[in-house]
């Protein structure tokens, strides 16, 4: 896969890692030359020191051939640019970070994928860090549905029950999904005659935002 980054902060030499990781071409633009240079040293990639915000620009990039853009900047008007040139040149996946809630709708409408602020989702992962220390990678998604791993500890009300049983004593409520379950290292899609040990870790989705008391009343 052919990918373009736009942005050389932070987010956007992540990307640059884990596509390079994954064995993927990779261009970058970046307007400052001094992230520009940078990324130059650490990468064997294409770096175009640029205003990504010009069709000419992205074509520059490879986005004639390009299989996927994202663009990372703080600046929600380049953002728009960079997406519209991309969509020019018929890059088939664009996605974007979107640093200002207002502008979700236009990016699309536009046709990209979007992130939300990222500081935000940052903050909020850290928020959750401090003060729910019994889970890990909870994440919020649209509507207010979120999704977390939890360990299951011999003191939760969970352990030693199957997932149906849970349910029917409604210690599981509705609208709770066990997605997955990690399990001595073994990634497993749990049923509902899946039973819960003690150091189990499952994913669990629920499609609205969870209080601190179900936390504490799921994982003990």
């Amino acid at each position: 896969m052919y990918v373009i980054v736009v942005g050389a902060g932070g987010i956007g030499s992540a990307l640059v890692d884990l596509a390079l990781r994954d064995r993927h071409d990779v261009a970058v633009v970046e307007r400052d030359p001094r992230k520009a240079e940078s990324v130059t040293r650490r990468y064997d990639v294409l770096v175009i020191n640029a205003d990504a915000a010009f069709t000419e620009v992205i074509r520059q990039a490879g986005g004639d051939r390009a299989d996927a853009l994202i663009t990372t900047t703080h600046d929600d008007a380049t953002n728009l640019m960079v997406i519209a040139a991309a969509a020019d040149l018929g890059v088939p996946s664009i996605v974007s970070v979107v640093n200002v809630k207002a502008h979700v709708d236009l990016f699309r409408r536009l046709g990209a994928h979007v992130m939300e602020n990222p500081d935000v989702i940052v903050a909020e992962s850290l928020y959750n860090a401090a003060r729910r220390r019994k889970l890990t990678d909870l994440v919020t998604m649209a509507g207010g549905a979120q999704m977390f791993k939890m360990t299951v500890t011999r003191e939760s009300p969970l352990l030693g029950k199957s997932l149906r049983e849970c349910g029917v004593q409604g210690l599981i409520p509705t609208g709770i999904l066990f997605a997955a379950l990690e399990r001595e290292g073994e990634m497993l899609i749990p049923s509902g005659t899946t039973i819960l040990r003690e150091g189990d870790v499952v994913t669990v989705y629920s499609k609205e935002h969870v209080t601190d008391d179900f936390i504490e009343g799921l994982a003990g």
